[in-house]
């Protein structure tokens, strides 16, 4: 049964473990295997064809990583799914989802060749969660693209997954360390430099507040703001909501949570100041709807877009370095 769907030839340039997963793909390709059909085994593969257990075992993994081969406790190997055009299927776990992280998604699929596959979960900050997505999906996908977000206490998670398939974007964790190629936000010096870019502008305020709520935004918001004030001699703040508090003239506004920007601007219009001119707002994150509000808001963003065509290249192409990924600060009406 298996020289049927298996062929191997000691002459071919390829590799045997590259031979049985190209038969089986021809297979399902003739209409010789079909949903549901089932594959010899590893033993008769590996006896038929004088091979290691370990050479058809890492055939059948690629399959199984493909989406096309799955097994099942007393069956077996069988075919999962006809789809032999997927060349690369890949699990993208995000934190949550909003409107920068769709900017991200979209940029990532765009990037991607038309035989790449994407399926996208979340672990909305849940530590079990994290853990449950990639326990349950370690052997079925060629690659594994996450953003942890601000979780802590993963590494012995992520080491269930083969290391050369794993690939982080945007925060990442001090014990994460150097194990892992990626992109990311160095979220504490890009607010120092971003708001170095605008000195000239935030110079006319004497007060700067950083509206930080803790809880998913990275504690390096605040490391930089505190370090750019104390290098500039600004006078600074650090509050975790604007509950029970007007805005005043002459302060300076930085916001990472956009309920905070909304409340900021009711305020505003509440007390009769004018933005821009009797305070100034910064939001974090750049989204199209911030270019329309309040006459236009400045923000301080990284580039969501850069971000998801670099981990797609870097993903295709089997990198294995890491990317900082470029912020800016937007100049609009606000400030």
């Amino acid at each position: 049964m298996s020289k049927k769907i298996v062929h191997i030839s000691d002459q071919a340039r390829q590799a045997k473990y590259r031979q049985i997963i190209n038969s089986i793909l021809e297979s399902v390709q003739r209409g010789s295997l079909k949903r549901g059909d089932k594959l010899p085994s590893i033993n008769d593969i590996a006896h038929e064809f004088s091979l290691s257990r370990d050479t058809v075992m890492l055939a059948f993994s690629e399959l199984k990583a493909r989406g096309v081969v799955a097994a099942m406790p007393g069956i077996g190997y069988y075919i999962e799914s006809t789809n032999v055009n997927v060349d690369q299927k890949i699990f993208l776990l995000f934190d949550e989802f909003n409107a920068f992280k769709e900017t991200l998604y979209n940029s990532f699929i765009h990037a991607l060749p038309d035989t790449a596959q994407v399926d996208l979960y979340f672990h909305h900050f849940n530590h079990r969660v994290f853990q449950s997505l990639i326990r349950d999906h370690a052997s079925r996908y060629t690659s594994f693209v996450i953003l942890p977000g601000n979780l802590t206490s993963i590494g012995h998670i992520l080491k269930e997954l083969p290391a050369d398939k794993v690939y982080l974007i945007d925060q990442l964790t001090p014990e994460l360390g150097t194990s892992y190629p990626a992109v990311y936000q160095d979220f504490e010096d890009d607010i120092y430099q971003c708001l170095l870019s605008g000195l000239s502008l935030l110079l006319k305020y004497n007060h700067f507040v950083l509206a930080y709520p803790g809880g998913k935004e990275p504690i390096g918001f605040v490391d930089g703001f505190v370090r750019f004030c104390n290098d500039h001699q600004l006078s600074r703040e650090v509050i975790s909501s604007f509950d029970n508090r007007d805005v005043k003239p002459g302060e300076v506004y930085i916001l990472p949570n956009d309920l905070d920007l909304v409340q900021v601007i009711k305020n505003a219009h509440r007390n009769r100041l004018r933005i821009g001119e009797d305070f100034g707002i910064i939001s974090i994150n750049d989204v199209p709807l911030k270019e329309v509000i309040a006459g236009g808001v400045t923000t301080i963003s990284t580039d969501f877009k850069k971000m998801g065509e670099s981990i797609a290249k870097m993903v295709t192409e089997f990198g294995r370095g890491r990317v900082r990924n470029p912020s800016s600060m937007i100049v609009r009406s606000t400030l």
